[in-house]
This record gives structure tokens, sequence and C-alpha cells, in this order.
């Protein structure tokens, strides 16, 4: 299962529903490019191909144009400064060099399967938590670290529904299953995108209402990501969705959560009506 990347680009207008998987390559240019410390405007992502569960997949991203023109909404100093330190977060890179990022993959594997040793940072044993290889850290390329991070306040934190999907426990499960970690990356490059954390200030209204969310409860971000997964979940299996229909389940989970981040009626992520799917 190697994963193998091609230099190239396709517009979102281009995405097919039923394309296939969605691994996305995200480019970490540590801030350099979003004035003095963030990313530019303009996300740059590389699209490519996976060898997903044996079968060759493709691989749909989108690429923001310059041309796009998005409002840009005002930020208080708190919005303003909790919206930094999560940019801070999304820039890291994951860096397999790093002594903490070592121990945050090996604190993953501990929580995903407390009663077997990993025997290495480079195993197969990897691959039975849904990776593409036996060594997670190509795959995280398209997350960045935060990507790890949000696995990880997962099965801390909903430890029943973090070991339901991983072990996909519930509902009339599919022959051909999404990899569970794969996907949990993929989440996080899709909310690092829904959410316009690439700009320095938010240019869609979606991306502006999480920043409410996020001045009351630093931890929004890991918390959205939870409530993300087990929704894109819960759409799979509603969908009745196999491994071509990933694509179409993303864009309509995508979709449920731009919709309930908008609701009147809800002041807190816990308020979302997909909350309720998690389980600790």
């Amino acid at each position: 299962m190697k994963l193998q990347f091609v230099r190239s680009t396709i517009q979102a207008d281009n995405m097919d529903d039923r394309g296939g998987s969605f691994v996305a390559v995200r480019r970490i240019s540590h801030g350099s490019e979003r004035g003095n410390t963030f990313h530019s405007n303009s996300a740059e992502v590389v699209a490519g191909s996976a060898a997903w569960l044996g079968l060759g997949l493709s691989c749909v991203c989108a690429q923001r144009r310059d041309s796009d023109f998005r409002p840009s909404f005002d930020l208080t100093p708190t919005q303003e400064e909790c919206l930094q330190r999560l940019q801070s977060r999304v820039d890291v890179a994951y860096d397999s060099s790093i002594v903490e990022h070592q121990e945050a993959l090996r604190a993953l594997w501990k929580v995903a399967f407390p009663e077997l040793e990993l025997h290495s940072l480079i195993s197969e044993q990897w691959k039975e938590m849904g990776w593409q290889g036996k060594d997670p850290s190509s795959d995280f390329r398209g997350g960045g670290f935060i990507s790890l991070e949000n696995l990880l306040f997962f099965g801390r934190n909903f430890p029943k529904s973090f070991q339901d999907l991983l072990r996909k426990r519930e509902g009339d499960r599919s022959l051909w299953e999404y990899p569970f970690a794969v996907a949990g990356v993929n989440i996080t490059f899709m909310l690092i995108q829904v959410l316009d954390l690439e700009a320095v200030k938010p240019r869609t209204i979606v991306g502006a209402a999480f920043l409410k969310f996020l001045s009351e409860n630093e931890s929004a971000f890991d918390l959205l990501y939870c409530i993300t997964f087990k929704l894109m979940d819960h759409q799979w299996l509603s969908m009745r969705a196999s491994y071509m229909d990933f694509n179409a389940v993303m864009k309509s989970t995508q979709r449920q959560l731009e919709n309930e981040l908008l609701l009147e009626d809800v002041t807190r992520l816990e308020e979302m009506p997909s909350y309720k799917l998690l389980s600790r």
C-alpha cells in the first residue's frame, strides 16, 4: 500500500462525487507567506493518487485562486489572538526527528491499541490503524502535526466513539471500508480549508462563525474534528457508501457541518446536532 504523489492541482469545480479517496498533501511553509507569520491567502495544494486498500483510487484536492473574491471579516483582539495560535499549530509539519512528535505518535498507538505493544515507530503494525504503509509520517503530510494532535484528542476525550470508528463496530459496514487513520488526516485537511485557516482573516461566513467558538474554547478545532469524524461515519453509513464513494461522503459531511455551524441557536459546539453522535 505505497502512497505515490503526482504534482497536479484540480479545481473544486471539477470534483467528482465518486472520485475515490481524498488524500491531500498540503505544503506547509511555516508561515512565511501569511504576512509575517502565516500562509498566504492561497492554499497551495498538491493532488496525488493513493493505493488505498490495495486499489488505485484518485485523489481530489482543491486549490484556491488569487482572483477568487471573498469578503473579509473584522476580528476582535481575542479572536485574532486565538486564530493566530491555531494557525501556528496548523503551520507545524510532522517531523519524525522531533522527540515530541515521536512521543505523540507512540501515545496515539497506546490510545488505539492499549493491549498491544508497538514494536517500532516504523512497523507493519500501523496498517492495523488504517495508515497506508509502515511509516505513518508519509501520510501526515496531508494534515501536518495537528492531524496527529486531532487523533490523539479524539482518542483521549471520546474513547468509545474513537474505538467504534477504528474497529468499525457500528452499523452495516461495507466490504471495502475507509481506512481510519488516513480518513482522519483528510478530515483535518478539510477543516483547515472549510474554516479558511490559511488566510490572515476568515473570508467565509463559516470561518467567521467558527471564531466565536474558538474564542470561547481553545480546543474548539479539536472538538469540531471529533464531531466531524463521527458525522462523516454517520453519513458513510446513511449513504451505504463504499471506497469509491469517499469523496461524495466527504462533500456531504462538509455541507452538513457548514449548515450546523451557522444555526442561530448553536452558541457552543456542544449544541451542534451532530455532537450528540459522540460517545465518551
